[in-house]
């Protein structure tokens, strides 16, 4: 398997690019192809926006990376190869396509930076991060430029739509907690400009600022919609063994990302979907030691629950008592199980859900886990991706096991 993060960055024609250790410009999108299978099997544009690639131009470790997404990716390679990094980019745009401020997102911006970049002569340095978003508009991409030292903001943005520039900002006045932005208009005046905060994602606001009134304006925000649709159902999910070993209080919502108050979802979801239930059951039933005829929550007392496997003769074994790998496994299948009315993610209100489709991130899939466990868990998420309501992508320490799964995408990042 070819590593990827060797390729280089495609720029336009005319585009002077920055220095890659500087947080100028971003880097133009590569090209891309709008040939893909659609949901229904035929070839055309997908219904569901979803990224196709995910690209870190100058983020931490990396340099020039591109990490293509399919349905079901696994990004593999020895320890300190930028797996981590590269789901931590992938949170980041989510959280920016979302409406989060730059300081929320990055509370370390400076761990983001290449360690060997130097600043330039305005003492500044940086890092560079965008992605590709594929569904009924075609392929759009968005690359980001973020400032980190002196201070924290949004130095460049663009989306575009194959050549086409639907969106470009710039930091002209560095004295100004803004950026100047000009979009695509399309009528007797070519492009609009005007300042968007430096804090957030110029994308994001598009829907706030362009009026939508030519055929170009339209275009801009059908663009910008599918590339915050795409990036805003997203699920970053680690399991923490520890913490789904003791009680959790009864309704605290939907499930968190190191899913502690697993036992409290298991006491909603029960009754909610019981032909989701039983697939959960049958695949705990493969990953789990013993006889497995239920897993449930039960109350203890004062408002909390524990989660609970339900033996088929009288006894429930708490989750106090399963291994790491089993807790993990468990957790992990009641995420692909579910959705984003279970997952405590932010998805795009204004969308249909049939129009939408769920992202989970998962770092370490494989940690604490054995094989056989691996497996299912692996044969459970080649079953739920290809429906196209659910994908996923993980970092796993190996994924030499993982080509007996159809449809598994392996991105090795190794040097």
């Amino acid at each position: 398997m070819p590593a990827f993060h060797t390729l280089a960055t495609a720029r336009p024609e005319g585009h002077a690019p920055g220095r890659p250790d500087s947080p100028g410009g971003p880097e133009s999108p590569g090209p891309d192809s709008s040939g893909r299978p659609d949901s229904s099997g035929g070839l055309g544009r997908p219904d569901r926006a979803r990224l196709t690639e995910l690209r870190l131009s100058a983020f931490a470790g990396h340099r020039s990376t591109r990490v293509p997404l399919g349905p079901l990716t696994l990004l593999t390679g020895p320890s300190g190869c930028g797996k981590s990094s590269a789901l931590r980019a992938y949170e980041a745009l989510a959280r920016l396509g979302g409406g989060a401020g730059l300081g929320e997102v990055f509370p370390d911006p400076a761990g983001c930076v290449p360690e060997r970049a130097r600043p330039d002569a305005q003492r500044r340095r940086g890092f560079r991060i965008g992605c590709t978003a594929d569904g009924p508009e075609g392929p759009v991409s968005l690359d980001v430029a973020v400032q980190a030292e002196p201070e924290l903001r949004v130095v460049g943005e663009r989306l575009a739509a194959g050549p086409l520039v639907l969106l470009e900002t710039a930091l002209r006045d560095p004295g100004r907690r803004a950026v100047q932005a000009a979009w695509h208009n399309g009528g007797s005046s070519p492009v609009t400009r005007a300042p968007l905060p430096d804090d957030r994602l110029g994308t994001a606001l598009l829907p706030l600022r362009v009026a939508g009134k030519t055929d170009g304006q339209r275009r801009v925000l059908a663009a910008a919609e599918q590339m915050v649709v795409a990036l805003r159902s997203v699920f970053a999910c680690d399991p923490r063994p520890g913490s789904m070993r003791v009680p959790t209080p009864a309704g605290t919502g939907r499930l968190l990302r190191g899913c502690g108050n697993l036992a409290d979802v298991l006491w909603r979801t029960r009754t909610e979907c019981g032909r989701r239930h039983g697939l959960l059951v049958e695949t705990v039933r493969t990953g789990c030691a013993g006889a497995v005829a239920d897993v449930l929550a039960e109350p203890v007392g004062e408002g909390m629950l524990r989660a609970v496997l339900d033996r088929g003769d009288g006894t429930r074994t708490g989750f106090e008592r399963l291994g790491d790998g089993e807790l993990r496994y468990t957790a992990l299948a009641l995420v692909l199980l579910t959705g984003p009315g279970v997952l405590e993610v932010d998805p795009a209100g204004e969308v249909p859900a049939a129009l939408q489709t769920l992202t989970v991130l998962a770092d370490g899939l494989d940690r604490g886990l054995d094989p056989s466990q691996r497996a299912g868990l692996l044969r459970l998420a080649a079953r739920m991706c290809e429906r196209g309501h659910i994908r996923l992508t993980a970092a796993v320490s190996d994924a030499s096991w993982a080509g007996e799964v159809p449809g598994a995408r392996v991105v090795d990042l190794s040097p």
